[in-house]
């Protein structure tokens, strides 16, 4: 949350309280991101098709996009906070339970079973599985990493913590996310529910890596999975951290892929059974070599197989597999998450196909795992959400959960969440504001050919920003340094332009794209875009951002999404063959994918659009493109020819609600 929000006391209450927990969830987590109106109506199962705004979907790898089918049902919706007496007292664990998958190799798992007096219920119960890379022991001594949860097993459910392959006490290599991987899902599953005490019923539940396992487990089809709820879960790995915008996440990369095979190797429960533990570490190492170095080194240095999009990304991808999830699923996110670019990506690919939920917080990666500051304004702690969704899905006890609100918001500036029956907000309507002469930027088009803007190519910029609070899981934001959450210190090195002091307010909420002309005194640049609400005191305190290597610009308009004919979320394919020189002195049109976000810019404020050439260490061109963009001077025009400009999803301040505006 906004550092400005806590106080200097919030702050270090957090530290104390709560960094140990902080620090390791920071290595577990990270270590495992054509306008057409909507000319028919068809029913879906949250209601039917229709809405204000001609919205299409954004495309992904296999599909194009298509008209948005908006969901108006339960636009009244409301919270309740859904906590009943636990049924059970106790719990007892049967830990490092092996079963054999078809290759020989054996997955290890952790089965907890809730008990009433010391005995175990006569009768079997529905269970919720966890798959997870974080090591299912060290949830044992710090609870933060998608692990146990002993609230659901007090309220009558088993849950299983399995170990992927190649983690934790289970054999093999690890690759995250891979076919190999996927296919060991749904022989543990098949295990589950032929043991006595299952009654066949499954729910996926997961943090981070572990709710992407959940998405994939249920997009397999399996029958005995009822229900998901993922909280912060990947979308698209490639295109929310990996490789965001065409430049590496020199931060996130290696230390997701060298925590995990640590925390592989740091088991509190060496001595129960070592032969087990020691087999399971040669292993793992040995994956070490296999697949994380070179991954890793790929990624850096540029290599076509690991630094571009292909079939190995897509399948690390939920998004691409989103058609075979047909159970109810509720998605947890956070504006200032890593995935923040998916998490409503996520709850838009199912909502059409099964009844989908989506909350978004004012939440980095480590606050939204936990529902940071809930219970609030009526929206409970994620726990009593979880357990009302299951009890509704599993047990099959009218609950009232589908009655809970389709979408809800945090809104940064209204400082409140905000309902609404759909994402993307279906009252949108597409606004362009233009970068002019002078720092201004406005809705009117340019008129002169004044001169561009330039700044200096240099390749660390950013360092203390909003993105820098994203990429370390939130991890900086407990330190009390506000350039965290405002943009200002970024901003030095980059153009700005502001519009006039707003005399109404500005609601924003949905992706934003950047239309920038530029060009380089290099052979290659990359473009940042930062947006900011700008306060009267001169803060400019960070919304959102994006950033595109500049000979990544290819666009396939067939997969982009558009909002009233403006193309406002653009598809890059960026493959090896999409590349397009950018060349000394050429000027060209750099369509940037800014993430969304949901902001009501005050009457009395102002909104500022920086840009910049580097957005680091949330990311880094690989080797080459460090050396064809060093020592360049990047130049950003707004000229009659060449009108640099953003397209914004503005919405009537009217359709706020939660606290008023």
């Amino acid at each position: 949350m906004r550092a400005e929000h806590s106080g200097s006391n919030g702050v270090a209450r957090r530290i104390v309280g709560r960094l140990g927990h902080s620090l390791f969830l920071a290595l577990s987590m990270g270590a495992v991101l054509v306008a057409v109106a909507a000319c028919s109506r068809s029913p879906s199962v949250d209601g039917d098709a229709g809405g204000n705004s001609d919205w299409t979907t954004l495309g992904n790898r296999q599909h194009a996009s298509r008209p948005n089918e908006a969901i108006t049902k339960n636009a009244d919706g409301k919270w309740v906070d859904y906590n009943p007496p636990a049924s059970y007292d106790g719990s007892a664990a049967e830990d490092n339970v092996s079963v054999a998958m078809d290759d020989g190799i054996s997955i290890t798992l952790k089965l907890v079973r809730p008990t009433k007096a010391g005995k175990f219920s006569t009768s079997p119960l529905p269970t919720i599985v966890t798959f997870t890379p974080y090591n299912k022991n060290v949830g044992d001594t710090i609870p933060l990493g998608g692990g146990i949860n002993p609230y659901f097993v007090s309220h009558g459910y088993n849950h299983v913590l399995i170990d992927v392959r190649g983690t934790g006490r289970s054999g093999g290599a690890w690759d995250p996310f891979s076919a190999r991987e996927l296919q060991d899902y749904p022989q543990v599953l098949d295990w589950i529910v032929a043991q006595p005490w299952s009654d066949g019923v499954i729910g996926m539940w997961g943090i981070s890596a572990t709710a992407t396992t959940s998405l994939f487990a249920a997009s397999h089809g399996h029958p005995a999975i009822k229900a998901v709820f993922p909280i912060v879960p990947h979308g698209d790995i490639y295109r929310d951290v990996v490789f965001v915008g065409g430049q590496a996440s020199i931060a996130f990369l290696p230390a997701w892929m060298g925590a995990v095979t640590l925390l592989a190797t740091v088991d509190p429960q060496f001595y129960s059974q070592p032969d087990q533990y020691l087999s399971a570490v040669n292993q793992h190492l040995l994956g070490l070599n296999q697949f994380l170095i070179p991954r890793t080194v790929g990624v850096v240095s540029g290599a076509e197989d690991s630094a571009f999009d292909n079939e190995y990304w897509a399948t690390k991808a939920p998004l691409e597999v989103s058609d075979g999830l047909k159970v109810p699923t509720f998605v947890v996110g956070g504006l200032f998450d890593i995935f923040q670019r998916s998490e409503p990506l996520n709850y838009e690919a199912l909502k059409n196909h099964t009844t989908t939920k989506l909350l978004i917080g004012p939440w980095h990666h480590l606050e939204a795992a936990t529902g940071d500051g809930l219970p609030r304004e009526g929206v409970p702690v994620l726990d009593h959400i979880a357990l009302m969704w299951f009890d509704r899905y599993l047990k099959n006890m009218r609950n009232g959960a589908e009655k809970l609100p389709n979408v809800t918001q945090w809104v940064w500036g209204h400082e409140h969440f905000s309902t609404s029956s759909d994402w993307p907000n279906p009252h949108a309507q597409a606004a362009r504001y233009f970068l002019q002469s002078g720092g201004r930027l406005d809705n009117t088009a340019p008129t002169t050919n004044p001169a561009p803007s330039t700044i200096i190519q240099q390749p660390v910029n950013g360092i203390c920003s909003e993105s820098t609070l994203q990429i370390s899981l939130g991890l900086t934001g407990y330190a009390p340094i506000d350039c965290f959450y405002k943009d200002n210190v970024a901003q030095t090195l980059e153009a700005t332009f502001d519009t006039a002091t707003l005399e109404e307010d500005m609601y924003i909420n949905g992706p934003i794209l950047a239309d920038i002309w530029m060009s380089t005194t290099a052979q290659n640049a990359g473009v940042v875009v930062r947006v900011s609400d700008l306060y009267p005191d001169g803060s400019a305190h960070a919304l959102t951002s994006g950033l595109l290597t500049a000979s990544f610009r290819a666009v396939d308009e067939s997969k982009s999404r558009y909002l009233d004919g403006e193309m406002i979320q653009p598809w890059h394919p960026f493959t090896f063959e999409s590349l397009q020189a950018v060349g000394s002195g050429n000027i060209v049109k750099v369509p940037v994918e800014i993430f969304p976000t949901s902001a009501l810019i005050r009457k009395g404020h102002k909104l500022r659009i920086s840009v910049g050439a580097s957005n680091f260490p949330f990311a880094l061109m690989p080797l080459p493109g460090v050396v064809d963009s060093a020592a360049g001077v990047l130049s950003i025009y707004g000229d009659v020819a060449h009108a640099s400009s953003v397209v914004l999803p503005l919405v009537p301040v009217g359709q706020l609600n939660g606290g008023g505006s």
